[in-house]
């Protein structure tokens, strides 16, 4: 029963995050007739009122909704660009507030550059790890190595999840230190609105870490196998 229940805190924790942002994002996602704009206009509006000439911002594919610092682009996808929601507000702004990072060059705006593509290598390395094991277990025949396998396969998505998680005060950032403080001064939200955007931009900003915790529980699949 004990076990049972660890499992399930686990799986909690794990899961928890990625459902809540999704659920956030979702939840706020009606059209609101009273909305000046979409998320598209907003992001336009706001590059020229902070003087981003260099930016581009354009429509993406679903689910995709990113400032590229290499590209100096802000990218939105179909429900956030072409929409008239909170979350699409939200959104757009919480971008655009990347976009104000970079070209400002502030030291927060750093901190992706140098820890996304460290997770994104341990990342890989877990994953390559995870579909190695089989084979390991097979050629070895030895329960310890492919052990030990699986721990350092766990051990590399972890971290990731940490170097993730560095990313954060970014992020946060973004949303509380950029977004807000523009939606609330340009009155692009009616005021009632306000503790819901608040929330969309907490949930925006914990989208990464929530993504590399999903990929963690994909581990479960290989425990099993081993089993």
């Amino acid at each position: 029963m004990l076990y049972a229940l660890g499992a399930l805190l686990l799986i909690a924790l794990i899961y928890g995050p990625s459902l809540w942002v999704r659920y956030i994002l979702r939840k706020y996602s009606t059209t609101l007739d009273g909305m000046p704009g979409t998320g598209g206009e907003l992001a336009l509006h706001l590059k020229e009122q902070f003087k981003l000439d260099e930016l581009v911002v354009e429509q993406a594919g679903d689910g995709e909704n990113y400032y590229s610092p290499l590209e100096n682009a802000v990218r939105l996808e179909p429900s956030v660009f072409n929409g008239k929601s909170l979350t699409a507000v939200a959104t757009a702004a919480h971008e655009i507030g990347h976009a104000i990072q970079f070209t400002r060059n502030e030291p927060v705006s750093h901190l992706r550059s140098r820890y996304m593509p460290i997770a994104l290598r341990l990342q890989k390395a877990g994953t390559y790890l995870m579909f190695a094991l089989p084979i390991v277990g097979l050629v070895t025949k030895s329960p310890h190595i492919a052990g030990l396998t699986l721990l350092i396969g766990i051990g590399t998505m972890l971290v990731s999840v940490a170097m993730y998680a560095a990313i954060l005060p970014e992020e946060y950032d973004a949303s509380f230190n950029k977004a807000l403080p523009i939606l609330k001064k340009g009155q692009y939200i009616p005021e009632a609105y306000l503790p819901a955007v608040n929330t969309i931009l907490k949930a925006c900003a914990y989208t990464y870490v929530a993504a590399a915790l999903t990929n963690v529980f994909s581990l479960w699949r290989w425990l099993r196998f081993l089993r």
